[in-house]
């Protein structure tokens, strides 16, 4: 380990710490088992020496914007961490599907039929069967991806029904401006009447509300790893 690796890891771990503390507090003050929420460490962009830290200190679920990124830095971890859980969180094209399959844990972006398509070909194809939450769109924002909320409960049943998929979680981004609450409790809606029994909503600057109004999984990076690096194109 270098000088400068030695600094970094104590600023990566009080991150990390302050978050686990956070997180407990929130899940305890409106009744839940801390365990109840898993902690999903959002690693994309940073560099394998910014993520061990991380993993030396227990975390073993991590997510990943992009196929090609992951499937360059993640190989050698796992060959040390046999139990990570790798979330793929960010947008996938049809063309990397195969790569995701084979690759991710859980994929998080399922938003088109086009995808559940190609998805449910390659899972049939391979056998492999990652977990796949529907991305829904609860801003109806035109810039961004996912369901529409009003075609949700239609497009969750095209996908168990025609394709056989099954759909374990859900997923939103909610806008930048205004509250966030109405966003995670009409995601909490549409899991409890389409029995989708995984909510991932939350992230930094508001997983703790996520927490208080049902996420089980809460995407959290720049409160543990700092400042993101630039992204880099595929």
């Amino acid at each position: 380990m270098t000088e400068q690796d030695h600094h970094a890891q104590p600023a990566n771990l009080a991150g990390l710490y302050d978050v686990r503390e956070r997180l407990s507090r929130a899940a305890e003050d409106c009744g839940r088992d801390p365990a109840s929420v898993t902690l999903v460490c959002v690693s994309k962009t940073f560099p394998t020496e910014a993520i061990e830290p991380a993993l030396a200190a227990g975390e073993r679920v991590f997510g990943e914007n992009r196929v090609q990124e992951a499937m360059r830095k993640w190989p050698d971890l796992r060959a040390l961490y046999h139990d990570l859980e790798l979330h793929l969180i960010g947008p996938l094209q049809t063309n990397k599907v195969r790569e995701a399959v084979q690759f991710f844990d859980v994929i998080e972006t399922l938003d088109r039929p086009k995808l559940a398509e190609a998805l449910a070909a390659e899972m049939t194809r391979t056998g492999k069967r990652p977990k796949l939450y529907v991305e829904v769109n609860t801003g109806a924002e035109p810039q961004k991806a996912g369901v529409l909320p009003a075609d949700a409960d239609a497009f969750i049943r095209d996908c168990r029904e025609r394709l056989g998929l099954t759909i374990d979680g859900l997923m939103c981004i909610p806008p930048e401006e205004g509250q966030r609450s109405p966003h995670f409790a009409l995601l909490s809606q549409i899991a409890s009447r389409n029995h989708v029994p995984l909510l991932s909503m939350g992230m930094s600057a508001d997983f703790e509300l996520a927490v208080q109004l049902g996420a089980t999984h809460v995407r959290v990076g720049s409160a543990i790893f700092g400042h993101r690096p630039p992204i880099v194109s595929e």
